[in-house]
């Protein structure tokens, strides 16, 4: 099958520079993304390429080189279904908040209505592509609802799970490790894998590109974030023993590193980890488990989220036992507030969870992120309602020069790995703020013996 028009249900961190990728590298495809949110496609059709509604390095040239020409951001779904011989479902999969799987589970709700949706609009045959990270065997329910419909359609359902890293997205888009592509082992299912196989095979090499059975496909995602998940919580859990033990986390870790049985990547001791994906990913993977009975399966992975939840706890306790153990009315400057540089999300970011420890304990937080919004920050602390919206803006208070924030302050708190923050004036930094001057480094990103020549007293996780 000879695909001309793919339509994307999503214009959020997946869909949209996924879709942008694909039509810039397949100029004969046009691609139309779609959403509902006529604010996040107004600013996807913007023409100062500046104000796309999601910062990732390069998007913005990806984006320049295809809209308008075989790229487009629309809010007009129906049309796009309809036009569409392939359609990606990109939209958001978040943890339930009610009911059974409270807390665990993954929110279907608006898979079921993309589905309902294309099943009430196609009038010709389509193949859906699974892009959203889903439970095991959602394509089932999927297929159900699209064979259901009476209106003689045919649908082949995919499974296509993204493996982007926020802040290299593009770059992870361009020259993935792999794509994975899951069908039906049919006749009619191998023709649909071939034919999305056809489109990523315009730019990514063909030893590349992995195809398995659809519950292969769907249990692979999964399973990717748990491992990566598990590699920052394993040595996060290290990283209080060394504390107490004086070895350094970071010499640890480059020890074990060394072993290509282990290899270097995502070691680094931190504040915890955040983003979208393997919170949710793994606490989907604990209910899947225990609701076939597996609770030994289930417990084994759920501690991963237990040790990353201590790891936030930790550090924003040990601020305050450091801080003589309060720091009511006390200002504490925050670097950072993105769950990681080169990214303006702050889905489970820590900075949110140690914000909140010391709101309760009525400090005075004040925050620069370079690329967070104040808007942003004030939503993620009303979402964890623990206290009242006017609370929250009493209690944090954001900024947009770094210099302002840290003046005056009792202590230093970097959450955000972002480069810009090694370039600061850090002598003019101390002599701004009060005596003596506290830096917690959540993520080992500042040269502490420089800073503790200048006179800082620094605490850095794992040394």
């Amino acid at each position: 099958m000879n695909i001309k028009n793919i339509c994307c249900i999503g214009a959020g961190y997946v869909g949209g520079p996924t879709m942008a990728v694909i039509a810039q590298k397949n100029p004969d495809i046009n691609v139309t993304v779609v959403d509902l949110n006529e604010k996040r496609i107004a600013a996807w059709n913007d023409e100062n390429l500046d104000n796309l509604p999601i910062y990732e390095p390069g998007l913005d040239q990806v984006v320049g080189e295809a809209r308008g020409r075989n790229l487009f951001f629309s809010t007009a779904v129906d049309e796009a279904i309809d036009n569409a011989e392939m359609i990606f479902i990109s939209v958001n999969t978040p943890t339930k908040t009610y009911g059974v799987g409270k807390g665990m589970a993954a929110d279907l709700k608006y898979i079921e209505l993309c589905a309902r949706q294309i099943a009430r609009v196609a009038k010709t045959d389509k193949i859906i592509v699974e892009k959203s990270t889903l439970p095991v065997r959602t394509a089932q329910a999927i297929k159900s609802i699209l064979d259901n419909t009476g209106n003689g359609v045919k649908f082949q359902i995919l499974s296509n799970p993204e493996f982007l890293a926020e802040g290299t997205a593009v770059e992870d888009l361009q020259a993935p490790d792999r794509v994975l592509i899951g069908g039906e082992q049919t006749p009619e299912g191998l023709a649909a894998i071939e034919a999305l196989v056809n489109v990523y095979g315009s730019w990514v090499a063909t030893e590349n590109i992995i195809t398995t059975n659809l519950w292969s496909s769907e249990l692979s995602k999964l399973t990717a974030n748990a491992f990566l998940a598990q590699r920052v919580s394993s040595i996060n859990a290290l990283s209080e023993l060394c504390e107490v033990t004086g070895a350094d986390v970071n010499e640890v870790a480059n020890a074990i590193g060394k072993d290509s049985r282990i290899g270097p990547k995502f070691l680094k001791a931190s504040v915890g980890f955040g983003g979208s994906c393997f919170q949710k990913d793994i606490l989907n993977l604990v209910y899947i488990a225990k609701s076939y009975g597996l609770d030994a399966v289930a417990d084994y992975w759920e501690q991963v989220i237990i040790m990353n939840d201590h790891q936030k706890r930790r550090f924003a306790k040990n601020m305050v036992k450091t801080l003589y153990n309060t720091v009511s009315g006390k200002k504490i400057a925050f670097l950072g507030w993105a769950f990681k540089k080169d990214t303006n999300d702050t889905r489970e970011s820590a900075a949110i969870y140690v914000a909140d420890i010391l709101l309760d304990e009525q400090a005075k937080v004040i925050v620069y992120d370079p690329k967070v919004t104040a808007q942003q920050m004030y939503a993620d602390l009303d979402y964890l309602q623990t206290r009242s919206s006017e609370a929250n803006e009493q209690g944090l208070t954001v900024v947009k020069n770094p210099y302002e924030a840290l003046q005056g302050a009792h202590a230093i708190a970097v959450l955000t790995e972002w480069d810009e923050f090694k370039t600061y004036d850090w002598q003019k930094i101390y002599d701004t703020m009060q005596k003596p001057a506290f830096v917690f480094d959540g993520r080992s990103v500042l040269d502490k013996a420089a800073l503790e020549q200048i006179g800082f007293q620094v605490y850095v996780i794992g040394q």
